[in-house]
């Protein structure tokens, strides 16, 4: 079987065409072990695309734990990249997720934009501090924006401790959040660091999609104005929006690079 590996700003993924639908998505342990980093091909997730009638495609996605997984904007955009390699679409995709329909361009210059799903008002929650907030963009996200007092340097903060500690919170019971820790800069025209807690990998990833969605929307709170640009650890990505008059996000889009970086067989 053929794998082609994907990546959006190091959100890394093994894509797989399943239009023939031959793979077994019930095998949670090989699902895993294609992800595994050191026994497989080494990934954040496993994406399957297929064939599904009125769309032009539909995206089957997997965490790296094997378990089928919420919605992830950077492999969405991903598997839009890998549906123009494979001459499925030209420069637009509508397509099916788990999370509902989705529409997709990609740009002469190579980036692939995802309009999301409309998205509620930021929600207050007492997991974690005073002011982090919870959103649900596709999947869900806490989010804590830290206090320069006392963490002025978002690379040297703790993202794994304090990241488990949110995801395991029983208040996240039973399926659990990711989480996202963000440095506001000085001026909020400039990118927002961001570093995130993605639950299903269990570990903070270069990136997440739908967590910089979940901060540029909360940002919007704290003077952010559409477009948002986010700094991850595995490069820059744009968020664009337009808010309700119930404190409501529509027209949402996620905008950033998706790469094929190789790909082989597996038996």
């Amino acid at each position: 079987m053929q794998f082609y590996k994907y990546q959006g700003t190091g959100n890394d993924f093994v894509i797989i065409d399943d239009r023939a639908r031959q793979f077994d998505e019930t095998d949670q342990a090989h699902i895993a072990h294609l992800c595994h980093r050191r026994f497989g091909i080494g990934a954040d997730g496993l994406m399957l695309l297929r064939e599904r009638e009125g769309y032009d495609f539909e995206m089957v996605y997997f965490n790296a734990d094997g378990r089928p997984s919420s919605m992830c904007g950077n492999g969405g955009r991903c598997l839009v990249a890998f549906a123009r390699f494979l001459g499925v679409i030209q420069d637009q995709a509508h397509f099916l997720a788990v999370d509902g329909p989705h529409d997709a361009r990609v740009e002469p210059n190579g980036t692939v934009r995802l309009r999301m799903i409309d998205v509620a008002a930021p929600q207050e929650t007492e997991v974690g501090e005073e002011g982090d907030v919870f959103l649900h963009t596709g999947s869900p996200h806490h989010v804590h924006f830290l206090d320069p007092t006392e963490h002025p340097n978002l690379a040297e903060f703790n993202v794994f401790a304090a990241g488990h500690d949110i995801r395991y919170d029983q208040a996240y019971d039973p399926a659990g959040t990711n989480v996202n820790f963000v440095e506001v800069p000085a001026d909020p025209a400039l990118p927002w660091p961001v570093r995130t807690y993605e639950r299903g990998v269990e570990d903070e990833t270069f990136s997440c999609g739908t967590g910089v969605t979940a901060v540029a929307l909360a940002a919007s709170q704290r003077g952010a104005v559409s477009p948002v640009r986010l700094r991850t650890p595995g490069g820059e990505l744009e968020v664009s929006f337009e808010q309700r008059p119930d404190g409501g996000f529509t027209n949402v889009w996620l905008s950033g690079p998706a790469v094929q970086v190789f790909s082989g067989e597996m038996e």
